[in-house]
């Protein structure tokens, strides 16, 4: 009964914890709903991925929108992974919780070794919260995070 109260939990929040906890759709294995990771750091704006450029990470697919994206990737997946696995990086700080992360509400900030790291969060409104406090927000996010990545 407990396997399949988890189960209904699973379907109704419509999120699948893929391997090493990266952020899927239900119905999809798709990190970053099929955005292209590298282009936010690239291009300085979310590009849909192409299935022609694809690769498996932590139990996840990762879409690029060319190959040499894939590549970047492939080379260095952690300096382009999302922080918290692209889950909302608000409700990991706020609300010591997962929501998933909308692709299109992001953030790319350097941290103290002037380090870029991607951020995403639920929806826009969302969004405009983590951008009162957003190093707070990290500080917040970056302790309550392995907790959450445990459980």
């Amino acid at each position: 009964m407990k396997a399949l109260m988890g189960l209904l939990l699973l379907f109704v929040s419509g999120t699948v914890f893929a391997g090493d906890a990266i952020y899927t759709g239900f119905f999809s294995n798709k990190a970053l709903d099929g955005y292209d990771t590298v282009a936010y750091f690239t291009e300085g704006k979310p590009v849909k991925g192409n299935s022609v450029y694809i690769t498996e990470y932590k139990g996840a697919d990762w879409y690029f929108s060319s190959k040499q994206n894939r590549e970047l990737f492939v080379k260095n997946p952690d300096k382009y992974t999302p922080q918290y696995g692209g889950f909302c990086a608000w409700a990991v700080a706020a609300k010591n919780d997962r929501a998933p992360g909308d692709p299109l509400q992001w953030t790319i900030v350097k941290d103290a070794n002037n380090t870029a790291k991607l951020y995403l969060n639920y929806d826009k409104e969302i969004k405009q919260r983590w951008e009162q406090d957003i190093s707070g927000f990290i500080v917040k996010s970056d302790k309550n995070w392995p907790t959450l990545l445990a459980n």
